[in-house]
Order: C-alpha cells, then sequence, then structure tokens
C-alpha cells in the first residue's frame, strides 16, 4: 500500500491538451498521480518499471503505454528515458473528426487493460516521426487554427496506435470486433449505472449470451467480467485515490486560443 502521501493530484492543462518530453518532466521516484487525462507515453529508450493502478510493467525501447483518465500512474525509478508524453482531454478529443472515434474506443475504452504495445523497429520510426511533428506544432508560435492542427496530429497518432494494437488482434471478425468495441464504449460511459449484461445487450441489439460469448471471443472474458472488472478497478482508485492527500501542482500555462 503507497503511503498517502506518495499520491499527487495530475495538474490541469490549458485547453485540455498537452505534450512534452521526458527532459521536461519532473518525475522523481515513487511519484504516483491520478491522471485527469488520457496519456500516451512513447518511450524511445528507458529502463525500469512502472506502475498503472495495481499493476506492473517494465519499460523497454520503443514501447508504447496507454492510461485513461482516472488511473493511478507511478513511476518506480526509471532510467535513462528518452520520448513524449501525451496528455488529452475527451473536450480537446472532440477537435479531431468522427472518423477517429473507433481508434480511441480501441485504445483507451477498457480502462483493465494498461495498454502495453511493443513497436516493430517500423512502427516505431514512424510514430517517433509523428511525436516530433507534434512536439514542434505544439511549441510553434500561435495561430487561429492551430488547435485543429493539433487535433489532426493527434488523429493520425491514434489511427497509427490502433493499427499496431489490432494487428495484435487481428484473429477476431471484424463485425464482432467492432461490436465488441461499442460494448466497451457504451461500458466506459455508463458502467456506473448499468451494471447487468442484459442492460448493454438490449442497448446493442443483441441476447445477453450472445454479448458474453463475443467478449470471450474478443477479450478471453465474458460481459460479466468486464462489467464487474470495470467497477471494481474505479473503486480501487476512488479508495486509493480518496485517501490521499491532494497536493496541487500550477495551472500549466501554455495557452491555445479558440
Amino acid at each position: 500500500m503507497k503511503l498517502v502521501k506518495e499520491i499527487f493530484e495530475e495538474p490541469e492543462v490549458a485547453n485540455s491538451f498537452l505534450i512534452e518530453t521526458f527532459d521536461e518532466l519532473a518525475v522523481s521516484a515513487r511519484t504516483s498521480s491520478r491522471l485527469r487525462y488520457h496519456q500516451i507515453l512513447l518511450f524511445e529508450r528507458g529502463t525500469g518499471p512502472l506502475t498503472i493502478d495495481n499493476n506492473t510493467f517494465e519499460i523497454s525501447d520503443h514501447c508504447v503505454f496507454l492510461m485513461s483518465k482516472g488511473q493511478v500512474l507511478t513511476f518506480n525509478s526509471i532510467r535513462d528515458t528518452d520520448g513524449y508524453k501525451i496528455s488529452f482531454g475527451d473536450c480537446f478529443w472532440e477537435k479531431a473528426p468522427q472518423s477517429a472515434s473507433n481508434c480511441k474506443a480501441v485504445l483507451f475504452n477498457n480502462t483493465n487493460a494498461n495498454h502495453q504495445l511493443q513497436l516493430s523497429p517500423a512502427e516505431f520510426s514512424e510514430l517517433s516521426f509523428l511525436f516530433r511533428a507534434l512536439y514542434t506544432e505544439y511549441g510553434a508560435k500561435y495561430y487561429i487554427n492551430q488547435r485543429d492542427a493539433l487535433a489532426a496530429y493527434l488523429k493520425i497518432i491514434m489511427i497509427k496506435l490502433a493499427n499496431v494494437k489490432l494487428t495484435e488482434e487481428a484473429t477476431f471478425d471484424s463485425q464482432d470486433y467492432l461490436l465488441y468495441r461499442n460494448f466497451m464504449e457504451l461500458l466506459s460511459s455508463r458502467y456506473r449505472s448499468h451494471h447487468s449484461v442484459s442492460q448493454y445487450a438490449t442497448m446493442l441489439n443483441i441476447t445477453a449470451r450472445g454479448l458474453s460469448e463475443l467478449c470471450k471471443r474478443c477479450s478471453g472474458l465474458g460481459a460479466k467480467e468486464l462489467i464487474n472488472g470495470q467497477i471494481i478497478a474505479e473503486a480501487k482508485r476512488q479508495l486509493q485515490f480518496s485517501a490521499a492527500i491532494y497536493w496541487h501542482y500550477p495551472v500549466l500555462t501554455k495557452t491555445l486560443t479558440l
């Protein structure tokens, strides 16, 4: 169990979007933060453990971590790191075209998965280029459509990452997986009020048994297990974080005027 004083409240960022390099991050050993925003971490190189909620992963070169808002992230004495961190809120994501929504669902709607993606050399080269371009655009002098340009870069990054994720899951029938993603999107937004398989099955126009079998094929877990897992994971985060003393950081001040 982490000491109370070790959990921090992640600072707000202007316009719900931020990209920074690891060199700019003030990360100390055993720093834990409850995330206000979805995060993407691209490690160009690095070693050491990283914990998301209660699950610990080993950092390696050319890997990506995907985290949803509300999760607790802990850096455990990571070393020799280069890379980027993107933070974005749902209100910023709305700037991205609707066609990219399924990519966000693939990557962020199952908060229990704590996605870690290992990139191939070609995937890393392409994504590293996109992250650098987004970082350069973020630091450029403000112009009237800058926020749209940032959202477009983020959309491309999300599409590329979703393709990496789907390549790992290429054995799934496309129609099955589309329905599974729709279920996960509903679960992400309604798990506080909808706790039964039949409620989600009705919204998806499928039988409860059919939904459970679908989830089993796509994730290895039944629909009820996924629902309970979402509820339990959030309860654990609430218990962990509500016990913490909030340490407030100043709001980051880069402003992109609408």
